[in-house]
């Protein structure tokens, strides 16, 4: 494989096995919670609402995590601050975890969820900036992929420990309490999984501390806000990840809700997304390798197009079968388009403000993840349906393209 070789060093270990970490709790946001939410909107007759609901929740977490996003992330770029921020946010979102899992009522239990979700992304904004104390600009691609590979693969393990636990019950666990401990058993994991980041993964490239840390910080959040409006490459890339990335994120987010809502059976939709952890992980190292020889930008327009017909695929889904296919369309794409939108992002921006330039970034991520679960929020409201809303990222696909083109021709 040339340069990208398979041998990690210690540093590239930690910070990959965080992704192990973090995938484990976003699988159950995607899987499971959604499900028990719904059983939970059920007994308190809330059922038809349940979809909107959780989109709304969804939108909302993200909605408060763009707007903070580029200022926790110019803070984070000061010396020796960003793992202290990073450990603030996981701690909010492991106790805030814990707290929705022991939560009796649907609204403690979204209000816990929303703070949950919004440690949990900031985490991630965080971690994604680490990418460039790890690896040189000829190794990100490698590394973003290897990142998402192991944790597609890696998340599987509570996550399975997590539906023996619900199937089989043990020491005489009701439906409720099962679920319960499943996630009991993710939130462990991902608190154990960061360990290693914390000791070994150093924070290289930083912006020297000054006196007026607050007035300074703002300061350069407007600067910087400049420099990539004037940076065609980079602000034209920017647009079109928030457009290609919103239906990305929303296909991830709403699958288990969507596929409820078509009649698909909760076996049915975990075992689904459990294929699709073990075909994006073979499929994220594969897109690594192909971005290698033929481009990282080729390689994104690629899957932009196989995720717009996804869309089509899943606006006339209506049978288990179907399902599946498309579980398997998305493990071939989700892990390489979001690896490699990743490293190419990396390999753009300036290494010492890179807390910043990704909390920049998080905000066009977060924002596309508030708009897409609320225009299938909004379809299943209103329209009593989601299929209009899933067949409409299809245009957030094809204007992402266009302005990926653009990108590539400034």
């Amino acid at each position: 494989m040339g340069k990208n070789s398979l041998r990690l060093n210690k540093t590239e270990k930690s910070w990959v096995l965080y992704d192990v970490a973090n995938s484990a709790f976003i699988m159950i946001l995607t899987a499971t919670i959604p499900i028990y939410f719904r059983m939970m909107a059920e007994r308190e007759g809330m059922l038809d609402y349940a979809t909107s609901l959780w989109g709304t929740a969804t939108s909302v977490s993200v909605l408060i995590l763009a707007v903070l996003s580029p200022i926790i992330g110019a803070f984070a770029d000061y010396k020796d601050f960003r793992k202290k921020i990073f450990a603030f946010f996981l701690a909010m979102g492991i106790i805030a975890a814990i707290c929705f899992t022991f939560s009796t009522g649907w609204m403690t239990f979204l209000l816990f969820f929303l703070i949950s979700r919004i440690g949990y992304n900031a985490c991630n904004m965080l971690y994604d900036a680490m990418l460039t104390d790890v690896a040189d600009d000829d190794r990100m691609d490698y590394l973003s992929s290897m990142g998402y590979a192991m944790g597609y693969i890696g998340s599987c393990i509570p996550f399975v420990a997590g539906i023996v636990i619900i199937f089989v019950k043990p020491f005489g666990l009701d439906d409720d309490g099962a679920m319960r401990v499943s996630f009991l058993v993710t939130i462990l994991w991902w608190a154990l999984l960061s360990i290693p980041l914390f000791r070994n993964v150093k924070q290289v490239h930083f912006v020297e501390r000054t006196s007026n840390l607050v007035s300074n910080t703002f300061v350069r959040l407007k600067k910087t806000f400049g420099k990539i409006r004037r940076d065609k490459k980079l602000f034209y890339y920017i647009l079109a990840y928030f457009l290609f990335i919103d239906g990305v994120y929303t296909i991830i987010s709403m699958a288990t809700t969507y596929g409820s809502e078509m009649g698909i059976d909760s076996v049915s939709l975990i075992l689904a997304l459990l294929l699709t952890q073990f075909v994006a992980f073979p499929c994220a190292l594969l897109a690594a390798s192909l971005a290698e020889r033929y481009g990282t930008v080729l390689m994104i327009k690629i899957f932009i197009i196989m995720y717009a017909f996804i869309c089509l695929w899943g606006f006339r889904l209506s049978q288990a079968w179907e399902f599946w296919v498309l579980a398997v369309m998305v493990g071939m794409c989700q892990g390489g388009i979001q690896a490699l939108s990743r490293s190419h992002f990396g390999k753009l921006i300036p290494k010492d403000e890179a807390s910043e330039y990704f909390g920049l970034f998080d905000i066009f991520g977060k924002f596309a993840d508030f708009l897409g679960p609320l225009i299938v929020a909004g379809c299943s409201l209103f329209l009593h349906s989601s299929r209009i809303g899933i067949l409409s990222l299809m245009v957030l696909f094809a204007f992402g393209f266009i302005l990926l083109q653009k990108s590539e021709k400034a």
